[in-house]
């Protein structure tokens, strides 16, 4: 049987490439596209869908709000592949259960392969009740957060202020933080990844700017054009570091700074 799907973008652009791909790969049949939050329950609740696309960043009620919104309304959960621009989500994704993480733009093969773990999940129609339960907690309740934010340096460990720190990049697995301002510092975080360091930051400042940088947006001295419409960031550390922003994270910059 193929499977019935449900996209909701708030790009009209997105949901057409996706059901484009969706269309060609076979077995699915899209009964339906939403472009925000709220319509993402409507349609959700009306047609019972096997599969939701579902973006992160939506306006009113974002994706992980939709899904909070269909368990508080215990209506039931399809299979859910976020599919957005914003990389740095992708670790709350599958705490909430996710059956994978698409990154714009869409790939072909990378979309079929978030089918074949549909159907291999398809077994489990419903999540038990106690998974249901520890879901809408996770939802509800924040992470613990510091203020500060340990790093390693000359064999040394010092707690930086996470509003000093200007930015973070990782490169064959190694996270470097550099503080900000004439005096600052460059150490070694502990964290494995940067989606677990973001964990720890607070999202209102901390922004994935590219897939291997992290930076503080209150730290950004200057925003410089580059390549074929794309930006650089030069931030506030002594060595005023000039920072990629990735073509996916380019309409995030421009809302964040009306460009």
């Amino acid at each position: 049987m193929p499977l019935s799907a449900v996209i909701v973008d708030d790009e009209q652009l997105a949901r057409d490439e996706l059901a484009y791909l969706l269309k060609n790969t076979g077995d699915v049949n899209v009964v339906a596209q939403g472009k925000n939050g709220l319509e993402a329950v409507s349609l959700i609740k009306e047609h019972n869908p096997d599969l939701l696309f579902l973006d992160v960043q939506m306006p009113g009620l974002d994706g992980f709000g939709v899904i909070k919104k269909l368990v508080d309304k215990k209506i039931r959960l399809p299979k859910v592949v976020f599919a957005t621009a914003f990389d740095q989500y992708a670790v709350k994704a599958f705490e909430v259960n996710a059956v994978d993480y698409l990154l714009k733009p869409f790939d072909k093969k990378r979309v079929a392969q978030s089918l074949q773990k549909a159907r291999t999940q398809q077994e489990s129609e419903t999540l038990p009740a106690e998974k249901i339960d520890a879901l809408v907690r996770m939802m509800q309740g924040p992470k613990h957060r510091t203020s500060k934010i340990l790093l390693k340096t000359v064999g040394r460990m010092f707690l930086v202020d996470q509003k000093d720190i200007c930015y973070a990049s990782i490169e064959d697995g190694v996270i470097t933080v550099v503080t900000a301002g004439p005096s600052g510092m460059e150490g070694h975080s502990n964290c494995r990844t940067l989606e677990e360091l973001l964990d720890s930051l607070d999202p209102n400042i901390f922004w994935r700017a590219h897939r291997s940088y992290l930076v503080n947006i209150n730290r950004i001295r200057e925003v410089v054009p580059w390549f074929k419409s794309s930006y650089q960031l030069r931030m506030d550390d002594k060595k005023q570091s000039e920072i990629p922003v990735s073509r996916a994270q380019t309409k995030r910059l421009r809302e964040l700074f009306g460009l």
